[in-house]
């Protein structure tokens, strides 16, 4: 595909050769507005070299810069020379590539031969899989995808909270009022409702934390019962937890949690001795981040238990270790930050050059609406519950809207959970939000089943027309699909019917979308991916309204068929990218 950049620098450069290729290329903008063109060379930086004020070196650049086949029209604008591309050119090209690389779209090889680790989700076991899990669960696995998409070998970690002295508090609530069956039939609330009931008799009797405290010294001793109610109540976790994944149609390749790196943590301690970094503080040993301007990393407390930060070096280095990691990322929650600071500090100063290379994604918090969600659990919102009604607030839209529609059930759960998917992607990530269900299931705005509309009226069109691939327009009217499809699109196509301003911002976005999610890449960010799809819809929807489809005219049919095609291909590879499904009708 043609890189509009590329050609703006190879003209500036071959009249202005003194200076550098990249230097140009990283000052070149994009106008905020669409008849400032498409691209923009600022004149602030060549003021010194020119030795005039930057809108008269512009006015001289714009005037020096010969006419070429990419650029439609140069000109200066005060002190920016801007540039508006050839629109039939930039449609001839991105059409063709979305043809040529289909649902490989804006993939890249860019990450052939880097590993890189994503931690995300990480529930708690025993504990309710709630509301508040779901942004690290959507934001982990949408930046799982986009690596993946780029090349990246990705290692998805699930890193269980399956450890502390919690299992002992669990195993005495279960010994003393537990029922296997009945935990066994509805587990994680159970086993909730078995910890909070510890915590209330505690009170009154205080002697029962002494009890919980012995049960989990006997499970780190490897006592047998206490072991094997711990591997039972973790199994029966996961359990629960992975019917929730399967419904978001995530996975992961290790769920090595705390408990994984309970026999590693000595020898991390043993390490930071060696390097001469723990230090006595009443008894606890910590590392001393005062000149770093952090509190003390506490590393043991005074009665040589370990804490989060142990367990996380020592999962550091294995990972390290185990998959020589690129990359290694964690998705937690900005209360955090502190924690990962300290904790990317402390490896680095025990010698590990690629503490570097971990990297903490923070976001926001997520909180309901009052009312939204009434649930027999008590005070916590499963994200179970909030899945199923909106599976269920979505079936009874289509009753009202589309009671024919084959498939209802299979469509019903595509766009309800892809709603909720869709609004935890639709904030930059490092922002709170409030949910709503209004919001998330409206099929107008920037919301999941508006997009998933767009794609489903785009795929409607081409059904209408009988159009499966790029070959099949070719062959309307009877004619034969052509042998050489690359020849066809090259001479056969009139792109010149492409260059209306609606069709044009089509095509702009699709455009844009490859460099998109290299930019999602670099930032941790899905939300840039979600921003690009919700504006190609906009933009779809527009064109569609403008400008019919399935004209008489053939040669207006086969480009306009070639747009609605590529861009239902691309909202769906953007929507796979977040983890939503696309479906075909709704």
């Amino acid at each position: 595909m043609i890189d509009f950049k590329e050609k703006l620098v190879d003209l500036f450069i071959e009249k202005y050769d003194q200076f550098e290729r990249d230097e140009i290329m990283e000052i070149i903008e994009t106008p905020p507005q669409e008849d400032m063109g498409d691209l923009a060379l600022p004149c602030f930086k060549f003021a010194r070299e020119f030795r005039k004020a930057p809108n008269l070196i512009a006015e001289e650049i714009s005037a020096n810069l010969p006419d070429n086949e990419y650029f439609q029209e140069i000109k200066n604008m005060g002190p920016y020379v801007n540039f508006f591309v050839n629109k039939e050119l930039i449609a001839s090209s991105v059409i063709k590539n979305v043809y040529a690389k289909g649902e490989k779209y804006g993939s890249s090889t860019l990450g052939e031969g880097k590993n890189v680790i994503v931690e995300f989700s990480s529930p708690n076991i025993a504990k309710p899989f709630s509301i508040a899990h779901i942004r690290t669960t959507v934001i982990g696995h949408a930046l799982r995808n986009i690596y993946k998409f780029l090349g990246f070998n990705t290692i998805a970690i699930n890193h269980l909270g399956d450890y502390g002295t919690q299992f002992g508090k669990l195993i005495v609530a279960f010994k003393t009022w537990g029922d296997k069956e009945v935990v066994e039939k509805d587990p994680i609330p159970e086993l909730l409702k078995l910890y909070v009931k510890f915590h209330d008799v505690a009170e009154e009797k205080p002697e029962l934390e002494d009890e919980a405290r012995e049960w989990f010294k006997k499970l780190e001793e490897g006592d047998e019962e206490a072991y094997q109610l711990w591997e039972w109540f973790r199994e029966v976790s996961l359990k629960e937890f992975n019917r929730i994944y399967e419904m978001m149609g995530i996975d992961f390749d290790s769920y090595a949690g705390e408990s994984f790196y309970s026999d590693k943590m000595d020898a991390v301690i043993e390490l930071l001795e060696e390097k001469g970094l723990l230090e006595d503080s009443e008894g606890a040993k910590i590392v001393d981040l005062e000149e770093f301007n952090m509190p003390p990393a506490l590393i043991t407390k005074s009665d040589g238990s370990t804490l989060y930060i142990t367990r996380d070096l020592a999962a550091a280095i294995y990972r390290k270790e185990t998959y020589d990691f690129y990359k290694n990322i964690y998705v937690v929650g900005s209360q955090q930050i502190l924690h990962f600071q300290q904790m990317f500090k402390v490896l680095e100063l025990a010698g590990f050059d690629w503490a570097q290379d971990c990297i903490h994604i923070p976001f926001g918090m997520v909180s309901m609406e009052d009312g939204t969600m009434s649930t027999r659990r008590g005070r916590v919102v499963f994200l179970e519950d909030v899945l199923n009604k909106a599976i269920e607030k979505t079936r009874e839209i289509i009753a009202e809207k589309n009671p024919d529609l084959p498939d209802k059930e299979k469509v019903a759960r595509e766009v309800g959970i892809g709603a909720i998917l869709f609004q935890e992607l639709s904030h930059s990530r490092i922002k709170d939000y409030l949910f709503s269900w209004d919001t998330a299931l409206s099929f107008e705005g920037e919301t999941g089943p508006y997009v998933q509309y767009t794609h489903a009226r785009a795929n409607s069109v081409l059904e209408r027309a009988n159009i499966r691939t790029c070959a099949d327009i070719f062959a309307l009217d009877g004619g034969e699909a052509p042998a050489d499809l690359d020849a066809a699109l090259e001479n056969n196509v009139d792109f010149g019917l492409l260059v209306e301003d609606e069709a044009y911002q089509v095509i702009k976005q699709i455009y844009a979308f490859p460099d998109t999610v290299i930019k999602a890449m670099k930032r941790n960010e899905p939300f840039l991916v979600t921003r690009n799809i919700i504006e190609l819809a906009q933009a779809f929807n527009k064109f569609y309204h403008e400008y019919p489809i399935l004209v008489d005219d053939p040669e207006i049919r086969k480009a306009r068929l070639l747009l609605v095609l590529s861009a239902k291909n691309v909202i769906k590879i953007g929507l796979n990218l977040l983890g939503i499904e696309a479906p075909e009708k709704m």
